[in-house]
């Protein structure tokens, strides 16, 4: 907290004031919707990479009168198989369901060549892919195993990297913030000159007077990101829920807990405030004669 007697020595300038208060609470601002992205990639990532990984699907292509008896081969193969935990035939309604996004309800799946799908779920560590290609080769020529590693991967990896941006975009934040916060207190120390020359006429250490211009911006760089950061809370708290069908940005927000990292960005920004200040003041009072 400093000492309030030397915030009160030196008289203050309006135009770094609102500064210093408003570039805090913007970087506030911009640093919880960086977090929020952060962490709603890497929910997302987590559920991406524990879903598809779990997961394979077989695609059945053959003639019509085949499909029924090939499909009842490759269930009779994964019932032998090891690592399967279960796999079905998916029903028409299902094949429709997972078309519709792009062909529209009313698709004629049962008049169309639309090969027969198979879910396969795994379990413990999963089976040898490679084998039941193998297998199904040999047994179900029309049998195609896809086990989601082509798409989980740059899926995975795009989503990783993306939260690893929303970290990077928050140390960039905070070096914006320090930066903005040392021109406001370099001003405010070049306007002041004559009061500092008085205050070492009188016997004011340099500590002193630093520690006034410290603690004055420290604790506007506090307020503003006070209030960027409940400005931020509240306009992520008003987004849409995360829906199944509206994709990412519906789920873009914090979720139980992770509500308390809003309570570190005002104390950060101030931190931040307090290195900066403490810096900009030592070096100018070193070279102010």
């Amino acid at each position: 907290m400093g000492d309030a007697q030397a915030d009160r020595v030196v008289p203050p300038t309006g135009f770094t004031a609102s500064l210093t208060v408003f570039s805090a609470g913007a970087m506030a601002f911009l640093a919880v919707f960086a977090l929020a992205l952060s962490m709603a990639t890497g929910r997302l990532a987590d559920r991406w990479g524990s879903e598809l990984a779990r997961s394979s699907t077989i695609r059945i292509s053959a003639p019509e009168g085949q499909i029924a008896a090939q499909t009842a081969a490759t269930l009779k193969i994964l019932e032998t198989t090891k690592g399967v935990a279960s796999a079905r035939a998916l029903d028409p309604d299902e094949q429709r369901a997972l078309l519709e996004p792009w062909f529209g309800p009313d698709l004629p799946v049962d008049t169309l060549p639309i090969p027969q799908l198979i879910e396969v779920v795994e379990e413990g560590e999963g089976f040898d892919a490679g084998g039941l290609r193998l297998r199904l080769s040999a047994e179900v020529p029309g049998a195609i195993l896809d086990d989601h590693t082509r798409w989980r991967r740059p899926l995975v990896s795009a989503a990783t990297r993306l939260r690893m941006l929303g970290y990077i975009s928050i140390l960039l934040i905070g070096a914006a913030t320090a930066a903005m916060i040392t021109l406001a207190a370099n001003a405010a120390l070049a306007a002041n000159t004559q009061v500092i020359g008085v205050l070492r006429l009188v016997g004011a250490r340099d500590s002193y007077i630093a520690q006034a211009f410290v603690r004055r911006f420290t604790l506007r760089a506090l307020t503003g990101g006070a209030v960027g950061t409940v400005a931020a809370g509240v306009a992520v708290f008003l987004l849409p829920a995360a829906q199944e069908d509206g994709g990412f940005l519906t789920g873009l927000g914090f979720h139980g807990w992770q509500w308390l990292w809003l309570l570190v960005i005002p104390p950060l920004a101030a931190t931040v405030a307090f290195a900066a200040t403490q810096a900009a003041a030592r070096k100018t009072l070193k070279d102010t004669p």
